[in-house]
């Protein structure tokens, strides 16, 4: 892992210089070029075939670096399971925020002659809570 943080720092230190070398030559609009008088440490020509040089270097050791990189990512990650731990579920049924709150069903009084263990009377049960925020200011 440490030999992929090298590179990855590595591809910055290239990338940081490319830019450099590409802003530093004399572009056709004379934007951020330095200008090609003799009198400085190059003259122009020999200053525009060392900057071309430089640049397809670098491009041609970024991309380098980039397929790498990319392999590397590949094979470490390659051998690992999703994590479905985070997995959402979708509801059964979609749920109409706007529809009356139903209450749980009651069971029909069972007739005496049924059987003796039905008791003659249901248990009274309390209706179901709502989930819905807006169910209590629709009373109101």
């Amino acid at each position: 892992m440490s030999f992929f943080i090298f590179l990855s720092v590595v591809q910055a230190l290239v990338a940081a210089l490319l830019v450099g070398v590409i802003l530093i030559q004399k572009s056709e609009g004379g934007g951020l070029g330095v200008g090609g008088s003799p009198s400085g440490f190059m003259s122009a020509r020999g200053a525009a075939d060392f900057l071309t040089r430089a640049t397809t270097v670098l491009a041609t050791l970024f991309v380098a670096l980039s397929i790498i990189l990319a392999a590397l990512a590949v094979r470490t990650t390659s051998g690992r399971e999703i994590d479905a731990s985070l997995a959402r579920t979708a509801p059964a049924a979609p749920v109409d925020p706007l529809a009356p709150v139903q209450s749980a069903p009651t069971a029909a009084p069972v007739p005496a002659a049924a059987g003796p263990s039905v008791p003659a009377t249901q248990p009274k049960t309390a209706p179901a809570k709502s989930t819905d925020p807006l169910a209590g200011a629709a009373k109101q």
